[in-house]
């Protein structure tokens, strides 16, 4: 398992961008580096970049000559911040804030639920956040009679820097970085206390950029060898120069390989009740009514963004959003549900479906809505 500093990377990039073009005589102007203005809470290196031609144009600006060589230009105060964006887990980059639990349940339920489920129980397609156990982790896949190790934040995050640094730069999933510091800090201290992770043997009530850095995980010490730290690099390297530390046990000799005998079952039982069966048919789905076709693959490939508005997306069912999006014509709906149109994907990600079965699904979703 490896571990990247970012304050590293952002370093290497700023290098980078610094270096592209090389060398010779052509002067060059940096840009002023508040040519961008910053919006108030903004969590993208300070600012909200807009978008022209499928590119964000703070990227595309260099006004130097491409002919021949030159050094490129310094990267702008903005450039370097949106690259320095890390949270360590001693708490460096943590943002000036606060926010409590109960305000992280409300925002929970309103972005999340959709997606991760009731109290992050669970969603369709997406990973279960709360419950899961230490214990668990020991489990073996294909040993019977016990589930798979049940990795949630609660049982397997080593670190809440990283759960508070992923939901500010990812979260939530229709407009990622759009949450404040205070926003960022009550959705982690509800997802923590619905994990039961407690700060100083209390639940967790609200978090801050100081009490956070007494949170203690429970798998804390759960990751070999310990990577963090100035004694990173040595860790891993001690750790390697013993094969024992990752299955080489015994010596191999490769020689004189003696044939082994099959092991067979010598008494098989099958007196079973019910008897064993070979069948291997899915079982059959029970018809609650009558089901189009079109509404089982909206159920399948396009529910989890329409369901409700949560994801950016018209929800099915709401008569004013449909008319908006009708009034560009039914044929423009479907050209932009079969290419993609602002955040949706081309088919909504779903690129198995064929263009009639997209245009099916949609006019499923109008009629729906009316």
């Amino acid at each position: 398992m490896m571990k990247f500093n970012n304050k590293l990377i952002a370093i290497a990039a700023s290098a980078l961008l610094a270096t592209t073009m090389f060398a010779a005589e052509a002067k060059t102007k940096p840009l002023p580096a508040n040519i961008y203005k910053a919006t108030k809470n903004a969590l993208d290196g300070g600012v909200t970049y807009k978008r022209e031609n499928g590119a964000y144009t703070a990227y595309k600006v260099n006004d130097q000559s491409t002919k021949g060589v030159n050094f490129g230009r310094a990267p702008t105060a903005n450039e370097l911040k949106a690259w320095d964006a890390d949270i360590m887990p001693d708490g460096t980059g943590l943002p000036v804030g606060s926010g409590t639990a109960d305000d992280g349940e409300v925002l929970y339920d309103k972005d999340c639920a959709v997606c991760h489920g009731e109290f992050g129980a669970g969603g369709k397609g997406y990973p279960t956040l709360t419950g899961g156990s230490l214990e668990s982790l020991k489990f073996q896949r294909d040993c019977p009679g016990k589930e798979a190790p049940n990795r949630t934040i609660g049982s397997y995050w080593p670190q809440a820097s990283t759960l508070i640094w992923y939901i500010r730069d990812a979260m939530p999933y229709a407009h990622p970085k759009s949450y404040s510091p205070d926003q960022m800090y009550a959705m982690t201290a509800y997802l923590l206390r619905e994990s039961g992770v407690q700060i100083d043997g209390a639940d967790i009530e609200e978090l801050n950029q100081d009490n956070f850095k007494k949170i203690v995980m429970p798998n804390r010490n759960g990751f070999y060898p310990n990577i963090d730290g100035p004694k990173g690099v040595e860790n891993v390297r001690a750790f390697y120069k013993n094969p024992k530390n990752f299955g080489a046990v015994g010596t191999r000799c490769m020689t004189n390989c003696g044939k082994e005998p099959v092991m067979k079952i010598g008494n098989e039982i099958t007196a079973v009740v019910p008897a064993y069966s070979t069948v291997k048919d899915l079982p059959k789905v029970e018809a609650k009514g009558a089901v189009s076709e079109a509404q089982k693959l909206y159920e399948k490939s396009c529910a989890v963004c329409h369901k409700t508005d949560a994801m950016g997306a018209p929800a099915v069912g709401d008569k004013g959003a449909w008319a908006t999006v009708l009034e560009k014509g039914m044929d423009k709906v479907n050209h932009n549900s079969i290419n993609g149109i602002g955040g949706m994907p081309p088919k909504g990600g779903a690129m198995d479906l064929s263009d009639a079965q997209v245009k099916d699904i949609v006019k499923y979703m109008v009629e729906s809505s009316k």
